[in-house]
């Protein structure tokens, strides 16, 4: 129904700031083709692919590739998506929006924008292995049913030290926590040596957010701030 995920769509006012950024902290960028007009620029660290697009857009945007896009947006519609930005003309480049009940913006496009980059060509992160990208909900449950008309489905095995809920696909990990929490989205990474990566990213001169979700231990987890606004949670595993 929304087809398979492609990035997650961030919107950069200076792109090569954020690119420093992430490859600071060992993502690699991947090659681009020449479908958005506007500068854009892909990184990687082998499982979460993070487009940067210098130009407005609602950020961050899950972005996912479903072929004949055209053909579908009526099934969506029928199914209740209310789509807040739809070019589908034959002579553009299909794309379409819409909101989750808690806001999260999803973007469906016809076709990839990037090339992935050789498994060799990918290295660890100093974040640890990336684990699930989490939006602030008030309502888990309805949006828990939202999510699984595309396939996502609720997994209780992945606990966290606030309250949240899991939903995966075989694609993508999507993680609720409660806008209490922290208002915002981040994305997740876990590793058992975080302390460790921690020294690492601090004499890297990148210094964590003071702020962090109710009951994590400073010293063990970090939040970190990229130039463009995204939010990293680094978790202790």
């Amino acid at each position: 129904m929304i087809g398979r995920f492609h990035e997650l769509a961030l919107a950069s006012t200076e792109i090569l700031s954020s690119v420093q950024f992430y490859e600071a902290l060992g993502f690699v960028q991947t090659s681009t083709n020449d479908i958005w007009m506007h500068p854009y620029g892909v990184l990687t660290d082998g499982r979460i692919f993070l487009g940067l697009h210098q130009r407005r857009i609602a950020s961050p945007a899950l972005t996912f590739v479903l072929p004949d896009l055209a053909s579908h947006v009526t099934s969506l519609e029928e199914r209740g998506i209310v789509l807040s930005e739809r070019h589908t003309g034959p002579d553009e480049f299909n794309r379409v929006s819409f909101a989750a009940p808690g806001g999260q913006m999803t973007m469906l496009i016809e076709a990839r924008t990037y090339s992935p980059p050789p498994q060799d060509a990918v290295r660890a992160t100093h974040c640890g292995r990336f684990d699930a990208f989490s939006v602030p909900e008030r309502d888990f449950a309805a949006a828990g049913e939202f999510w699984a008309l595309f396939g996502f489905t609720a997994n209780a095995d992945v606990e966290r030290p606030y309250p949240s809920a899991r939903l995966d696909r075989a694609d993508f990990a999507l993680e609720l926590h409660n806008s209490r929490t922290l208002d915002a989205p981040m994305l997740i990474f876990t590793a058992s040596d975080m302390q460790k990566r921690l020294q690492t990213l601090r004499a890297k001169g990148i210094t964590p957010l003071a702020q962090l979700p109710r009951g994590l231990d400073p010293h063990a987890n970090a939040l970190l701030e990229a130039p463009e606004g995204t939010l990293l949670l680094l978790l202790s595993s």
